[in-house]
């Protein structure tokens, strides 16, 4: 009998928290990936200039700072279970009926802070994703996180026709108020049908009669606990790169795409439909192999393909469709190695003991380096679109020279098993 494809085995074989988390990811995925690409064309469209769209990614990076602080102990005190659902209400349904109805910058960056409760999430929803999973299929759970999201790419290009037919600024509310919609329904599903982790009642319970002031201190040992575990800090600095990409990308990316190439917005759509299926076919085919290899390689080559990308994408000529999408596919395969991989690292790497206020410092401190570089690449974007792409091949390239540095340091193999 022919063997059952890996990805497919795990998604059928999932049980628990971790299928309760996947199946209902898409009512979250699948809205996001339908107004992301055109959230900088939507707020600049309404007037709000460059610098502007880069300040709001910026202020909203601040708060993210705190609320990935407290993030960690509000995880463990309230319980992974509890913590979703309330800060998933908080910090997604409420900011998508903002944007709904924004007319003005002061608009977006009330959004935005409101937006950045999504660190205690994201903290809360990994713990609940993970704790109780099989640490060896890791990879594959993420990488079906990710497939759940893809889906929406493929519904873009419907939202341009209606863009085209409706313009931009009506199409993206109404996209805005269906994200409302899918997105509380999916956070209240999920409220059902996951339990409490075993970890996560242990946390409670030890929590249970400490303040938040008092846990916040004990954060000074899960710091000197990070410094000592190389592995660790690769990790960290790999975090902090590709954070500073995508906020670089997410916000700048359809602009230089519209105002510099020339691309109408009702197009935009499509490129996230190439990025997805390219995405998908590198899903199935190479991230269940990437298991069995050491970081060093398929991190390498993951940052050359977007170096790569975003060279095509900075000498991209006018209306040049055929170097932009080049560009999508080269991007597509690179973060289709890299992602998986850094989450999966994450959970790896990381002492389960101390999962959520570990998890908690090293956003707070990819955050914190984060935050300034969306009001930069605003500034850079004024001058010229083409200047945050450089910034981020300049990232990229310290990318590999860290991998490069730590995995011929380490002595120690690290492996992803599948």
């Amino acid at each position: 009998m022919r063997k059952q494809h890996p990805l497919i085995h795990t998604l059928v074989h999932l049980k628990g928290n971790p299928r309760a988390c996947v199946y209902t990811e898409p009512l979250w995925g699948i809205p996001f990936n339908l107004f992301a690409p055109y959230v900088s064309i939507y707020m600049y469209t309404l007037g709000i200039a460059d610098s502007q769209i880069g300040f709001i990614a910026s202020i909203g990076m601040v708060f993210q700072i705190i609320f990935s602080l407290l993030g960690g102990v509000i995880t463990d005190k309230l319980g992974r279970k509890r913590t979703t659902l309330i800060f998933d209400i908080l910090a997604w349904s409420i900011p998508c009926l903002i944007w709904a109805f924004s007319r003005n910058f002061s608009h977006f960056v009330l959004a935005a802070i409101i937006n950045s409760i999504s660190r205690v999430t994201m903290n809360s929803w990994n713990c609940l994703l993970v704790e109780d999973s099989d640490k060896d299929k890791i990879v594959n759970i993420y990488t079906w996180v990710y497939i759940s999201g893809l889906g929406a790419a493929f519904f873009a290009p419907i939202s341009g026709i209606f863009i085209g037919k409706f313009e931009l600024v009506p199409t993206v509310r109404i996209l805005y108020i269906i994200s409302f919609v899918m997105m509380t329904a999916k956070f209240l599903i999920l409220y059902k049908y996951s339990t409490e982790t075993k970890q996560g009642k242990i946390r409670m319970e030890e929590t249970k009669h400490t303040s938040i002031p008092t846990l916040l201190k004990g954060y000074s040992k899960v710091f000197i606990q990070i410094l000592k575990t190389p592995e660790t800090l690769l990790t960290l600095g790999i975090m902090l790169i590709m954070s500073i990409i995508g906020v670089i990308n997410n916000t700048f990316w359809a602009i230089i795409v519209t105002e510099r190439i020339h691309i109408p917005a009702r197009l935009i759509g499509v490129f996230p439909f190439i990025r997805s299926f390219i995405m998908l076919i590198f899903f199935f085919t190479l991230v269940p192999k990437i298991g069995a290899l050491k970081f060093k390689k398929p991190l390498i080559i993951g940052f050359s393909f977007l170096i790569i990308s975003q060279i095509i994408l900075i000498i991209t000529p006018d209306t040049g469709y055929f170097f932009l999408v080049i560009s999508i596919i080269l991007e597509a395969c690179s973060i289709s190695l890299i992602n998986p991989l850094l989450d999966s690292m994450q959970v790896v790497l990381v002492d389960p003991q101390e999962r959520a206020r570990i998890m908690a410092i090293l956003y707070v401190i990819v955050v914190a380096f984060t935050s300034p570089f969306g009001w930069i690449a605003g500034i850079l974007s004024g001058i010229d679109r083409r200047l945050p792409f450089l910034l981020n091949i300049l990232l990229l390239l310290s990318g590999i020279i860290l991998t490069y540095c730590q995995a011929t340091k380490s002595k120690q193999k690290f492996y992803l098993k599948n």
